[in-house]
């Protein structure tokens, strides 16, 4: 996702899921070994957390805070 906002829409529009139970609060925590699933147009994204931040960072920053785990688009 590309903005807050974005990943925000896709919670409330119950395209969100962690740990198989689906998320309509964009607030929803997670914790290390979650694993979230995320529907979007052009397939699903399932990814594991693989660690947490202390404050907001970059792109960069963030990828290394989770593992791709599955992909089918």
């Amino acid at each position: 996702m590309r903005t807050r906002s974005a990943a925000a829409a896709l919670a409330v529009a119950g395209h969100v899921r962690v740990n198989g139970v689906r998320v309509t609060a964009p607030g929803r925590d997670v914790k290390c070994g979650d694993v979230v699933t995320v529907t979007l147009e052009r397939g699903v994204r399932v990814l594991k957390i693989s660690g947490l931040a202390l404050r907001r960072g970059n792109a960069a920053a963030a990828a290394g805070l989770y593992e791709e785990i599955g992909n089918s688009s």
